[in-house]
């Protein structure tokens, strides 16, 4: 299957400042599949070690920083005659060995000819429990679920998704039914490499949840064997609840719908956990559609999102006739799932912050709120075709400087400062 990262990945190894490389992203993503295919495509060698449970590793790391001696090791470890250039050096797992990450740091200062790249499942915990992070000395490259454009590309719509990529919207539009059908496809299936694979392959759905249902029960693993004992129980219900607050009218995170009388200390810790190991987004509320979106930035009220829209399906048991065959597609999610498959979207192609907007009167909303180019981009997003929205229009007519967008099932079409986005072309 193609990744559009493998494009970001050619360009770290040809930068005259490269520096080792970090691979974020939750477990499933696809990071060590990107990396050895990456090391297949543009490298003569592949020095390839697993940090977890190793043992050799361990002994090789804790020693000291002489990255001579590291390479020595490295070298036996893998069998690799590792040399500056032509060999990628990739460490997984290596959150379990906190001094292979120090190490980055001696590599980019005293070894900058060797390509190095680290990857691990639970690194953004490592990182935020006392492991020393070589501040400055890494690129880093965050790693989502496969979007929309590469799901087309492992069904092998090649030219369906060239021509999105084009934005040629004339003929996008002469399209709508066919791409329609293939987003449909994708709501269901979702991202992870895993089980596009077997949808590519087979076209078996029940397989497909089978196996988004196995990789939601590996995750439950992940809590009980990784987060603090106390903080399991509460990621359990923070994590069971997002798709139910999503699928609500007011998509606020609402700590009382965890528990009667539940306060913010209560959850903050299970919240950060779930975002640290890549599971969950969390888009804050901005009290005031102004740039600098942040200095408005509310800490109190947020939504929280999956990383994966396959994977929020499977876990509150969706009829696959609802998503690939009715016509009101997800009408009763209240629109939920639709911000999740257009929030994995901007995450992908690393679009940050990310805020949406409410007035303390309720009468806006904004689904969400970003900055491109210096401007601000007002976004609403329908899951229909009925996109009636005299709030927005009312705030649009009060701030004709702005250019707005809105997702929704209908073909494109520019009205105003409003421009309408079919969903299959976010």
């Amino acid at each position: 299957m193609e990744r559009t990262t493998i494009q970001q990945l050619k360009e770290w190894k040809s930068k005259s400042d490269r520096k080792p490389l970090l691979i974020h992203g939750a477990r499933q993503v696809g990071k060590t599949w990107l990396l050895r295919e990456f090391a297949k495509r543009e490298y003569r060698k592949e020095a390839y070690i697993v940090c977890r449970k190793n043992e050799l590793a361990r002994q090789l790391f804790s020693q000291d920083f002489n990255i001579d001696r590291i390479l020595r090791g490295l070298r036996a470890l893998s069998g690799v005659d590792i040399t500056p250039h032509d060999t990628l050096i990739i460490l997984d797992e290596v959150q379990d060995i906190p001094e292979a990450l120090e190490s980055l740091k001696y590599f980019k200062e005293e070894a900058p000819e060797y390509h190095i790249a680290v990857a691990g499942s639970l690194l953004g915990i490592s990182l935020h429990q006392d492991v020393s992070y070589p501040v400055g000395k890494v690129n880093v490259i965050n790693l989502y679920p496969m979007n929309f454009e590469e799901f087309l590309l492992a069904k092998g719509e090649n030219e369906a998704c060239k021509l999105l990529q084009s934005r040629d919207y004339d003929t996008l539009n002469l399209l709508h039914e066919k791409y329609t059908d293939l987003l449909r496809q994708y709501y269901y299936v979702g991202g992870m490499p895993e089980a596009v694979k077997k949808y590519v392959e087979t076209g078996a759905l029940q397989e497909v949840r089978d196996i988004q249902e196995g990789i939601l029960q590996g995750y439950g693993l992940d809590f009980s064997k990784h987060a603090p004992k106390e903080q399991v129980p509460r990621i359990r219900m923070v994590w069971s609840s997002i798709p139910s607050q999503l699928f609500k009218e007011n998509k606020k995170f609402i700590y009382g719908a965890l528990r009667k009388g539940a306060r913010a200390h209560d959850f903050e810790m299970a919240i950060q956990w779930l975002i640290d190991a890549g599971l969950i987004y969390k888009v804050p509320r901005c009290t005031k559609p102004e740039l600098p979106l942040s200095i408005y930035e509310d800490l109190s009220a947020f939504k929280l999102y999956m990383l994966d829209i396959g994977l929020m399906g499977a876990l509150v048991k969706t009829d696959p006739a609802n998503i690939l065959i009715k016509n009101d597609i997800f009408k009763e999610y209240k629109g939920g799932m639709t911000e999740q498959y257009v929030l994995q979207q901007m995450k992908s192609k690393d679009i940050a912050p990310v805020y949406y907007h409410k007035t303390d009167d309720s009468r806006l909303e904004i689904d969400f709120l970003i900055q491109r180019k210096g401007e601000m981009i007002p976004i609403e997003v329908k899951a229909e075709g009925n996109v009636r929205s005299n709030a927005l229009s009312q705030f649009l007519s009060q701030r004709p400087d702005l250019q707005a967008e809105r997702y929704s099932m209908l073909p494109y079409k520019r009205q105003g400062n409003l421009t309408n986005i079919p969903l299959y072309a976010v």
